[in-house]
């Protein structure tokens, strides 16, 4: 009687999760230094993508190639239950390596302009790619713990803000399982290894590219009042697009107005007909978007035509269309994965980040109609003393794109992966 009790007792106490299998850090760190070595520019990731496709076919998943380019799409069916898509970028920068390390790149290659330039994986995602095949091999090996549809997501052209919209373009969520939830994580260069980052709702910015082409009538230097000079006028317009956030976007808002490059003129004495702007402009709503926008365009042409430019030399502004929508974590699912984090990894390894001006077109998953919950992490990724020292000494880390970004593998590596894991596990159906 007493036995039975027992039994019935523990038969009643909820199984607790296994844990995962340790991760392979050789096999990880093996992999990690080739993808470093070996980076390649945005849309042409043939050699990366055929190394991370053979990854997932090792793994078990039904692989599929060239979606968007050099896209790769990883399909692994283990019954009924939610799809859960985990993504990482593939692509490299034209940045020249810096940093000393013994598995540095040396590599170049021809950009679209056809011009030779030093490619380098500046920007982590190298370590995006290692964490995200390691993850694969997990949950592949751990099919007795989930139920579901896990789908593995490879994108080109990152840096371009292109990747993400070629491949939906191309079917991503038609061709394959259109997913319940979407995760990612990002190499940070501020934040120790061995730590992740979150951040609720914007966390990236709308990203725009603007051209402003300011127009005049040239002439002699010496004569500037026989002329309607178009630098003078640039440096009118410059001024004046900083009150947009100054004075025309709610306090405490966030947007930015950056006139990056201003081409204009060919000799001293030498009044130019017109000058370039190349300006970036950021923000998080749309409604601040449109605001920034039209703003730009409205003081352009108001500041010309203060300065007697006739009407059909009113500046010309361009909105390029690599546009990268701002990146919204969704606040329940962010917190339902910091959860989920916590318990498989510690609450003190969690830390709450703050939002970022920079750009990711893992937004672009979230756009979708109908909306898909996405979250986007930080994986800390710089030696925790050198954390430290650079704080000590009030300096500041090598930023993602510098030549001098080098993160480190261990703990990196093997943390990216316990989280990427955790988080899928928390989205995954239970047995």
């Amino acid at each position: 009687m007493r036995f039975c009790l027992v039994l019935c007792l523990l038969s009643a106490i909820p199984a607790l999760a296994a844990e995962p299998p340790p991760v392979d850090y050789a096999a990880l760190e093996k992999l990690y230094q080739h993808l470093h070595r070996n980076p390649e520019l945005s849309f042409k990731e043939e050699k990366t993508a055929a190394r991370l496709a053979k990854e997932l076919r090792q793994a078990g998943f039904k692989v599929t190639m060239k979606v968007g380019g050099f896209g790769v799409v990883g399909v692994l069916e283990n019954g009924a239950g939610p799809v859960v898509m985990l993504r990482a970028d593939m692509d490299a920068l034209p940045v020249p390596e810096q940093t000393g390390l013994p598995y540095a790149s040396t590599v170049t290659a021809v950009d679209d302009l056809g011009k030779t330039v030093p490619v380098t994986h500046a920007c982590g995602h190298d370590v995006h790619m290692t964490v995200w095949a390691g993850t694969a091999r997990r949950l592949a090996a751990m099919k007795d713990q989930w139920h579901g549809t896990l789908m593995m997501v490879a994108e080109p052209a990152e840096e371009r803000g292109a990747g993400a919209r070629a491949m939906l373009r191309d079917g991503l969520f038609e061709l394959f399982p259109r997913p319940d939830f979407v995760f990612g994580l990002h190499a940070s260069a501020e934040i120790p290894a061995g730590q992740v980052g979150w951040v609720p709702g914007y966390a990236f910015a709308n990203v725009d590219m603007v051209d402003v082409a300011v127009r005049g009538v040239g002439g002699h230097g010496a004569f500037p009042h026989k002329t309607r000079d178009p630098v003078v006028l640039s440096a009118q317009i410059i001024n004046a697009l900083q009150t947009l956030v100054s004075r025309e976007m709610v306090p405490g808002e966030a947007g930015v107005v950056t006139v990056g490059s201003i081409h204009g003129g060919l000799k001293h004495n030498v009044i130019p007909d017109r000058v370039d702007l190349q300006l970036t402009v950021r923000s998080y709503t749309d409604e601040n978007r449109k605001l920034l926008l039209d703003g730009i365009r409205r003081i352009a042409e108001g500041q010309a035509r203060s300065a007697g430019i006739p009407e059909n030399l009113l500046p010309e502004v361009s909105i390029r269309d690599e546009y990268t929508p701002a990146l919204y974590n969704d606040p329940e699912l962010t917190q339902r994965l910091v959860t989920a984090m916590q318990n498989r990894l510690g609450a003190e390894r969690l830390v709450q980040w703050q939002p970022v001006m920079g750009g990711d077109d893992f937004s672009e998953y979230g756009r979708v109609e109908p909306r898909i919950p996405i979250a986007y992490f930080w994986l800390g990724a710089v030696d925790p003393e050198k954390v430290k020292a650079a704080e000590a000494a009030g300096e500041e880390l090598p930023s993602l794109h510098s030549s001098q970004f080098a993160p480190l593998p261990e703990p990196t590596l093997r943390t990216g992966v316990d989280a990427m894991t955790a988080a899928a596990l928390e989205l995954l159906g239970s047995p």
